[in-house]
């Protein structure tokens, strides 16, 4: 099932000043290579994307731009989430809780660096309006689930 991107950023939003995700703002870097990170996992697992929205090769990584601009006012500070967070099919929330759970301890710089050296980033040009396309995201994020 596919969801609003702006409910997926709000539900990253939320784990990230849960208990579980240790009670940090994310600032909106690492925002978008969150969303990458579930994107990728999600489009691995049940061929079907989360989110419909397409992710861009930017110079810092991968970006949704729809929800940087939404946040681009934030700057580099942490951002609230705006409202509870949406609960996902079980196998989907199972699945996103993971992703954070190992993605989310790292900072924006770490997941940049490591969105840099993958291949759906580097094989695609870098700049707004270049699509890492969606069948490069499940191809590479298939040979990471184990």
């Amino acid at each position: 099932m596919t969801y609003p991107v702006l409910e997926i950023a709000n539900k990253i939003l939320s784990f990230g000043v849960s208990e579980q995700g240790g009670g940090e703002l994310i600032s909106n870097m690492k925002l978008q290579k969150l969303l990458y990170y579930v994107q990728g996992f999600h489009l691995a697992i049940f061929d079907e994307p989360l989110f419909e929205d397409e992710i861009e090769a930017w110079m810092y990584g991968p970006v949704v731009p729809s929800v940087y601009e939404r946040y681009q006012s934030n700057g580099y500070n942490g951002i609230r989430p705006e409202r509870e967070p949406i609960m996902l099919q079980t196998e989907e929330e199972n699945l996103f809780n993971e992703v954070m759970r190992i993605y989310g301890d790292y900072s924006a710089l770490g997941l940049m660096n490591l969105t840099h050296r993958e291949f759906p980033w580097r094989s695609t040009a870098t700049g707004k309006g270049n699509v890492i396309a969606k069948c490069k995201l499940q191809e590479f994020f298939r040979t990471r689930i184990a």
